[in-house]
């Protein structure tokens, strides 16, 4: 293994080398990355662990093409060029791509300066509105597609898959013995229609039937309580013998709620009846991916 100190003061700027001059070093990374190699590949192949060497000894040396990834500013950074060599300034730039002025910077400082032209006051704050609504629109398209290609990647879940989800999902939102409160009992409590439908979904896996079921609806007494308790009845499927009476929650008119308007449904709690021998196998089986996972650290 190739030994590199740094030593102040010596002919090779601060570098002592045992088993390798800095020069053969050199020439050895130099050799190296015109085979196409990245520079991890040379790093682990001559033993050079300190970035500051390594660049040292690459300097000057163009990293290979397979080694630059593809960037999804690709297009921006060559438009942004593009418009710079036109005599564009950073903040008409900006104006025309909506980018920030720090990466505008990186893309065209080695570029020439445009010279300075008088601009009437007010131009561009129309183009400036412009450029920052259609880079917003640009960003919401690009989280739709990654929220795509997110959910394609999931696929269809096992048995076993959705099992380990449902303990999770239990053991994050659900309800859970306490000092005060020792006897287990099934409750899990939520607003999102999706989370109550995946959980229904794990407790018919659990083999719970629906005479087991039984849901409470929590909602402030300014909502429109009757459009909730026919939004939750939709979304489990069963009729209002199942739903304990709704429990309304006093509006204090000194608090700010932000869970307003017609998506506001309330939270919907759902009771599993005789539930205390499912509930110690959650608990069971929360043990069991928690020492799973630990034993995955360790190795």
């Amino acid at each position: 293994m190739t030994e590199i100190r740094r030593r102040p003061g010596d002919g090779t700027g601060g570098l002592r080398t045992g088993a390798a001059t800095f020069d053969s070093l050199r020439e050895q990374a130099v050799a190296l990355r015109r085979e196409g190699l990245s520079r991890r590949q040379i790093r682990d192949r001559l033993h050079v662990h300190n970035n500051d060497i390594l660049n040292r000894l690459l300097d000057g040396e163009p990293a290979p093409e397979w080694t630059k990834r593809p960037n999804a500013k690709d297009d921006l950074r060559a438009r942004a060029r593009e418009l710079r060599l036109q005599g564009l300034t950073y903040d008409q730039i900006q104006v025309e791509l909506g980018c920030s002025k720090s990466s505008i910077s990186l893309w065209v400082r080695d570029l020439p300066r445009p010279e300075r032209t008088f601009r009437p006051p007010g131009t561009d704050m129309a183009r400036a509105q412009q450029g920052r609504k259609e880079a917003h629109e640009r960003r919401k398209a690009e989280h739709v597609v990654t929220r795509q290609t997110a959910e394609r990647e999931i696929g269809t879940l096992t048995d076993r898959e959705l099992l380990l989800v449902g303990v999770a999902l239990y053991w994050s939102e659900g309800g859970k013995t306490k000092p005060h409160q020792p006897y287990p009992q099934i409750t899990f409590t939520n607003s999102d229609a999706n989370m109550i439908r995946t959980f229904l979904k794990w407790l018919r896996l659990m083999g719970v039937t629906d005479d087991r079921l039984r849901f409470g609806l929590q909602i402030h007494e300014t909502a429109d309580v009757a459009a909730a308790e026919d939004h939750w009845a939709q979304v489990v499927g069963l009729d209002s013998s199942h739903f304990y009476k709704t429990t309304l929650k006093r509006h204090n008119p000194r608090t700010n709620r932000k869970n307003v308007g017609e998506a506001y449904y309330g939270c919907l709690a759902v009771r599993v009846l005789q539930g205390a021998d499912l509930y110690r196998r959650i608990e069971g089986w929360w043990c069991g991916i928690v020492d799973a996972v630990d034993s995955t650290n360790e190795t």
